[in-house]
């Protein structure tokens, strides 16, 4: 397992989430698929917006920007087409970036822009006592759903399939050894790279909605996820209530920044 503490910021440390909290895992799954690939911090930049997922950038030790809420990704596109070279990870929540931050996810995926987006869903608001976010299943609670949440979740990977992303998978923090595999590949893709992680909240998510505290809701995870080849075997009913873990889209398309600047070749006249 790789030695992540170069990679941190340790004087900010002990960190403010909770215990028990999926972050910590989803976070070091980051760090470790940067490691993999052996990349100079100094061409990393990481980008996030506001929420619990996001102070993720004060605590790592490469170029950081903590902007607005929902507006990670819009950043990030700003920091990619100012060098191309840079890689550029966003790591945002369900409701920084399928929310306020929906417009950007989803014209992101549709420009192909060389980002890697990786999402620490909970399923909630957490940072701001639990109300409901766009991935909170139908019937769950929050704190803005005290008699049940009546509204359909996104599928935030079927959402940035859909919009065009040409790296796709899930991944949850119960099945830690895979997760660094698919935040890996992403990175590797030349494109926009989307991995959404399946992450634990004891203390809104799990209590609000008698799941339990933060071992339960690894349980809760490992019993409920289902892999893609299991998947295809199993009637739309049996899936009902489950997720699905893996890589759904690993595909090579024209990457934005490539094609940008074949335009400003064009004219100026630069063969």
């Amino acid at each position: 397992m790789a030695d992540v503490k170069q990679y941190l910021r340790q004087q900010y440390f002990p960190h403010i989430w909770c215990s028990g909290c999926g972050n910590g895992i989803a976070l070091h799954a980051v760090l470790t698929a940067v490691d993999n690939l052996q990349l100079d911090r100094n061409m990393v930049t990481v980008v996030s917006g506001i929420g619990c997922s996001s102070r993720s950038a004060g605590y790592v030790d490469f170029n950081t920007l903590h902007t607005a809420h929902g507006r990670a990704i819009g950043f990030a596109t700003g920091v990619k087409l100012a060098n191309p070279n840079m890689t550029v990870i966003v790591i945002t929540g369900d409701g920084d970036c399928a929310a306020i931050g929906g417009n950007h996810l989803i014209h992101a995926a549709r420009r192909n822009i060389d980002l890697t987006v990786v999402v620490f869903n909970n399923n909630t608001y957490g940072m701001t006592s639990g109300q409901y976010s766009p991935t909170t299943p139908t019937g769950a609670w929050g704190t803005t759903a005290p008699y049940g949440n009546v509204e359909r979740p996104f599928d935030l990977c079927k959402l940035v399939e859909a919009a065009g992303a040409t790296y796709v998978a899930r991944g949850t923090t119960y099945h830690a050894r895979q997760l660094p595999m698919y935040i890996t590949n992403g990175l590797k893709n030349k494109g926009f790279s989307f991995i959404d992680v399946v992450a634990g909240c004891p203390t809104y998510f799990g209590r609000k909605n008698r799941i339990g505290g933060p071992v339960e809701m690894l349980q809760w995870q490992r019993d409920n996820a289902v892999t893609i080849k299991d998947a295809s075997s199993l009637t739309v009913e049996q899936l009902d209530g489950k997720f699905i873990i893996g890589e759904f889209i690993n595909k090579q398309l024209p990457e934005y920044c490539d094609e940008y600047q074949k335009v400003i070749n064009r004219v100026q006249g630069i063969s």
